[in-house]
């Protein structure tokens, strides 16, 4: 393979996965015409058409679509060698991609800005999405997810303590409520829902006690994608909340929410991070895992 040929091939799969001749051009720092050009060398070395192009819309062709997804584990392998030979360096370097949901990087935010300032060479992207996808696919080197979220597939790293839902409510929606003692009288009482962003799915309220287990039925006016509205809803009296308990630190402490049902919420699986068992992790990786890692 002609060094060329490795030049054009990146240049393609930039341009294949932005969807964009631009935003190719400014992630290789480069111009849109000399990644027009490699292109089209390209297409004409293999003799089949890569990308469709439009006035507005670049995307692969099927047999774009099938050398892309061949390239994205050989430049990972090649990036991942590249990363491990950082380690012979005195200071590490490397680059870390990362998904998770926002409760959990605010939970882990002590922890990764001591990361962060310890290893100024390392670079890290997390991208805290409302939506989760797949870490092979969407090229990340790693997620964090609740243990149960977690394929079997995945080497799994606990990074968090055990998490807990309850209910809670405010002194003045209790002012004029009886509080609920078992989780059927939930449906008694005005409930703010949490559509999950990841499935569109209302957040279903799950109770258990000596091995009983209850889905309560829910009922109710507000329904929100993001917790800290929720807990805001919940502190104006405007209804009964199931949240994480760790968010609520304060406003338990302080009194503006009150739990209830406390009996009924067993805790379950915290964050774990995890990755890919085939992959080989990048010294970067394995130094952000254990920054993370979970200890008693």
């Amino acid at each position: 393979m002609q060094r060329e040929d490795l030049l054009d091939l990146n240049a393609y799969a930039a341009v294949a996965e932005e969807r964009s001749f631009t935003r190719a051009a400014v992630k290789l720092k480069t111009s849109q015409s000399a990644l027009s050009y490699a292109i089209r060398r390209l297409e004409t070395r293999l003799g089949v058409r890569l990308l469709h192009r439009t006035t507005r819309n670049v995307a692969p062709t099927d047999a774009g679509e099938k050398l892309l997804q061949a390239l994205g584990p050989a430049f990972e392998n090649i990036q991942t060698e590249l990363d491990s030979l950082a380690e012979m360096r005195e200071t590490p370097v490397g680059a870390v991609r990362l998904n998770a949901p926002e409760h959990a990087v605010d939970l882990l935010w002590p922890k990764l800005e001591t990361f962060i300032r310890a290893h100024p060479l390392v670079k890290l992207e997390i991208e805290i999405g409302s939506t989760y996808p797949d870490i092979v696919t969407g090229r990340f080197d790693a997620g964090i997810r609740l243990g149960e979220e977690v394929g079997k597939d995945m080497v799994a790293v606990r990074v968090g303590p055990e998490m807990r839902m309850i209910v809670v409510g405010s002194p003045s929606y209790f002012a004029n409520r009886a509080r609920p003692s078992t989780p059927h009288d939930i449906s008694e009482h005005d409930c703010i829902h949490y559509r999950r962003p990841s499935t569109g799915q209302l957040r279903p309220w799950e109770f258990s006690k000596r091995g009983r287990v209850i889905n309560a039925r829910v009922e109710g006016q507000l329904i929100f994608d993001n917790l800290h509205t929720i807990i805001k809803a919940a502190k104006s009296g405007l209804g009964l909340a199931y949240l994480p308990e760790d968010f609520l630190g304060s406003e338990l402490a302080e009194g503006t929410l009150v739990q209830v049902l406390s009996d009924w919420c067993p805790s379950f699986s915290g964050y774990h991070l995890y990755y890919p068992s085939r992959r080989l992790k990048s010294a970067a990786l394995g130094l952000l895992i254990e920054a993370l890692k979970y200890s008693r």
